[in-house]
């Protein structure tokens, strides 16, 4: 299994167990507002919910969606196939490594990241604009919360009350990434065997998954937002202050683990993408990505 440019979350999705995935239905391209409230409702969602491309990188379009109005404006940008997923209203996000050879019965987890939610904490005295404004990566997001959140600006946060800015765990939407490596153990390792295990033609390849706590991150109750390949990264090395020295050795031994599995692959009839059928995956991922302006 890849997860590079191209590839349908949907059927990723579709091949982990249900027990660990939340509620997700495949809406095709162009489909009406009318047809997405007919199928929430038959399929007994509720709103919030978050909508994604099918086909996307780097949280491109990942939007939680709180009203019928913010699905005509989703709809209005699109014209490729999206999911909805049910809001997993869990306390904690986090990206959890696996990597497994082929040749070898037991895989381990090589990289926890922990995703800390954008969010501002009130002091009593300032308003919700002067706290987004004096927090350097809520700043950084001025020109879309100043959208979202137009109602409340003038709000005036209660002291010590956290209030979050952005529910998406993406980087690029101000989420701060955690080194939570030292979670690593033997228990962790054998929890995500046994889910890996069960997805078909699974080696490598990162869960972004949320649950409640740490102890049921070890026991394997959790739900996975998404599975990511060979395309995605051990991501806690982008914690704050980390080494370019330590991250660039920890890729390098990610690309050897990628290559090494590869190869086995190969060894046990795997074929590799050619680059005829790469130009291909990638003209589609660059015309499903297209948003309308």
């Amino acid at each position: 299994m890849g997860g590079m440019f191209g590839e349908s979350k949907y059927d990723v999705l579709k091949k982990i167990p249900e027990q660990y995935v939340p509620k997700t239905i495949l809406f095709k391209a162009k489909s009406s507002k009318q047809e997405v409230l007919k199928l929430l409702s038959e399929n007994g969602f509720h709103l919030p919910v978050i909508f994604k491309p099918d086909i996307g990188e780097r949280g491109f379009m990942v939007k939680k969606i709180e009203s019928e109005d913010e699905i005509d404006i989703y709809l209005s940008k699109f014209s490729f196939s999206f999911l909805i997923q049910e809001f997993v209203d869990l306390s904690l996000e986090f990206g959890v490594f696996y990597t497994r050879f082929p040749q070898e019965e037991k895989g381990y987890v090589t990289s926890v990241v922990r995703k800390e939610m954008l969010h501002v904490i009130g002091d009593g005295a300032s308003t919700l604009k002067e706290l987004i404004l004096q927090k350097d990566r809520a700043k950084l997001q001025w020109d879309t919360l100043k959208i979202t959140y137009h109602d409340r600006l003038k709000e005036v946060i209660e002291k010590n009350k956290v209030f979050e800015l952005v529910s998406i765990g993406n980087h690029c939407l101000g989420t701060m990434f955690l080194d939570s490596s030292h979670l690593i153990n033997n228990k962790l390792s054998e929890t995500f065997d046994q889910i890996s295990k069960q997805v078909d033609g699974f080696y490598f390849g990162r869960y972004d998954l949320r649950c409640n706590t740490i102890n049921d991150l070890y026991e394997g109750n959790i739900k996975v937002m998404e599975l990511n390949g060979c395309g995605a990264e051990p991501a806690h090395i982008y914690q704050p202050g980390y080494s370019l020295r330590r991250a660039m050795g920890v890729l390098f031994m990610h690309w050897r683990n990628i290559f090494l599995i590869a190869r086995q692959n190969i060894k046990r009839g795997a074929a590799y993408t050619t680059i005829k059928d790469g130009k291909v995956f990638y003209k589609k991922f660059k015309t499903s990505t297209r948003v309308v302006v």
